[in-house]
């Protein structure tokens, strides 16, 4: 009797575990960057989920967290299951969260990716990257979240690397770090006197903040940076792979009225597919800071710099010749 009762509750314990599991597989996560507050990432986000909900038949949540790394751990301990990250921020994704780069976004006005800018009020006297270095002891910089590729890395490496700084905090009065929209409208009400910020934000804050970018003028501009990739966590079902990649793959294909709002709301065109070689310039940019801090410490040896620096660069003519291969295949 006892054995039968025991035996009973083993299938039940089973049943119920894989009830679970089969819940858990009703639900994909969605990770979202936070380059703006989340209310207003949801507002043009939450249509494209529901429309990805639909298609896939699993129920797709938004994740927000306040930073960028909180996206990045939420992939690396399977709470965020796809998601939307930045160059820099992929990068460490793929690098330390199980991440792979499956599509990439495009711009809605066909460009191949988009720029990263430093901005500043309208009435500033500050005109060009000259000025800023003239006396950088007198300003307060609004840099990005340490995990943005155009608010923080690109920046570091062409505005700040380039003239042989390593840290914008030993040269500026003050240097604080908040996402693109924060770091937009603190330059133009004068809290900082130049901040970074990026073209995608900056024509989305001309719509939804007109106001405010009408008070802003913009002193640099980067070289082009890769469209924003689109991440899923490696260890995800495939088959589950295989809707998600068909959804991003068709969306917005067919002339679907509908589906063409929507991306437009994010600033898209249809996507198109990629993969973790669009992180090769990214890599590129933190091997070659990570020169120029060598390259500046005052504490290492000749010999350790020299040992330290071959490594850096026998890591950029890999990627070199990696990237010239992919040109030439291409």
């Amino acid at each position: 009797m006892f054995k039968k009762i025991k035996q009973g509750l083993a299938v039940l314990t089973c049943a119920l575990a894989a009830g679970m599991s089969q819940a858990d597989d009703k639900v994909l996560n969605f990770g979202i960057i936070s380059t703006e507050s989340s209310q207003n990432l949801r507002t043009i986000w939450d249509p494209f989920l529901q429309d990805m909900a639909k298609d896939i038949g699993v129920e797709v949540k938004a994740f927000f967290a306040p930073d960028y790394a909180g996206v990045i751990q939420g992939m690396r301990f399977d709470k965020v299951d796809v998601a939307w990250f930045g160059n820099k921020s992929a990068m460490e994704a793929v690098d330390r969260a199980g991440g792979e780069i499956f599509a990439q976004t495009v711009d809605s006005d066909g460009n191949p990716g988009y720029w990263s800018l430093l901005v500043t009020r309208k009435d500033s006297k500050l005109n060009s990257l000259e000025d800023i270095f003239r006396n950088p002891g007198d300003l307060v910089f609004g840099n990005g979240d340490p995990n943005s590729t155009s608010g923080f890395l690109v920046p570091s490496y062409y505005v700040f690397a380039n003239q042989g700084v390593d840290d914008p905090k030993k040269i500026f009065k003050r240097v604080l770090n908040s996402n693109h929209e924060t770091n937009l409208l603190a330059a133009a009400t004068g809290k900082v006197d130049f901040a970074t910020n990026n073209t995608e934000n900056y024509r989305r804050l001309q719509v939804t903040k007109p106001e405010m970018v009408e008070n802003i003028k913009i002193i640099w501009k980067s070289p082009l940076i890769p469209s924003d990739p689109i991440v899923w966590r490696t260890s995800l079902d495939d088959l589950l792979k295989d809707k998600v990649y068909t959804f991003f793959m068709t969306y917005g294909t067919t002339g679907d009225a509908r589906e063409l709002a929507v991306l437009k709301g994010l600033q898209w065109a249809p996507f198109r597919p990629s993969s973790n070689n669009q992180l090769i310039p990214i890599r590129q940019l933190v091997l070659f800071k990570q020169k120029v801090k060598i390259e500046n410490d005052t504490a290492m040896s000749s010999a350790e710099k020299a040992k330290e620096t071959a490594a850096i660069d026998a890591q950029l003519k890999g990627l070199e010749r990696k990237l010239a291969a992919l040109n030439a295949w291409q």
